[in-house]
């Protein structure tokens, strides 16, 4: 089979619900590609997927801070479907909410917090990469970042440090793997199961102006849709240029025009 004839095969991590979901089935509808999907449940639209694209999707069910397990799904991926050509690195948690001196979230919670947010891109990557590096249509990361990451949410110490080291991790990547593409995407504030969970449990722990804007978003419709950042998400692990190697792109910038829907 020739390259350009060959369907490309992506590596999706967190994608039984929300902004993942919605890569996966885009990945599959849109950009006719094989999928191989790592997460912690399989939810009724996960396993519909599956029903639906029998031969193009394979979902595993596992936690990402296994290393065994990722070492593992990464491999069945290559045994399947024999090549890797992108990994979407959208695994991840909010929780937990508290000031940094809060009583209430011990180191504990946010060891824990890194474990998922953070030190699990570095185990995907590292069973990602060889095959990444001699991916015939040019391998690609994409980590579904935030904009957390350049901001400082009150009460949200952790997710602002995760997602700021995920951008960190991205940049050096790029510097050290040049065959491979990295981008960090924002998406938005999407409307996911997350901004649900932010509705009905952040006014405990965040100051009320920033707890108000995202119900506000809500109430007034304005939430990104998971299909309109997911888009750019999934058409970037396929056709990211060299250009946006180690950047920080928002789904709705200039750079990003090209892969929006």
């Amino acid at each position: 089979m020739s390259v350009m004839a060959r369907k490309a095969v992506v590596f999706v991590t967190g994608a039984s619900r929300g902004i993942g979901l919605a890569i996966t089935k885009l990945l599959l509808t849109d950009f006719r590609a094989n999928v191989v999907t790592l997460s912690r449940s399989k939810t009724p639209e996960l396993v519909s997927l599956q029903e639906a694209h029998s031969e193009s999707l394979m979902n595993l069910q596992g936690s990402v801070t296994d290393e065994a397990v990722v070492k593992d799904a990464v491999a069945t991926a290559l045994t399947h479907f024999k090549h890797l050509d992108g990994l979407i690195l959208n695994a991840g948690q909010l929780e937990p909410m508290g000031k940094i001196t809060s009583p209430d979230v011990p180191l504990d919670a946010w060891k824990q917090h890194f474990d998922v947010n953070f030190f699990s891109l570095i185990t995907t990557i590292r069973a990602a990469i060889p095959a990444l590096r001699i991916s015939e249509l040019g391998g690609r990361i994409v980590f579904i970042s935030s904009g957390a990451a350049t901001g400082g949410t009150y009460a949200w110490g952790p997710y602002n440090a995760s997602k700021a080291a995920m951008n960190s991790l991205c940049r050096t990547l790029a510097q050290e793997e040049p065959d491979v593409t990295s981008v960090a995407l924002r998406p938005g504030v999407v409307d996911t199961p997350m901004q649900q969970l932010l509705r009905s449990a952040g006014a405990a722990h965040m100051r009320d102006q920033d707890h108000k804007k995202f119900t506000t978003l809500a109430e007034e419709g304005k939430l990104v849709k998971p299909e309109e950042s997911g888009h750019v998400a999934a058409a970037l692990s396929l056709k990211a240029p060299k250009s946006l190697s180690g950047q920080f792109v928002s789904w709705d910038s200039e750079e990003c025009k090209p892969f929006r829907k």
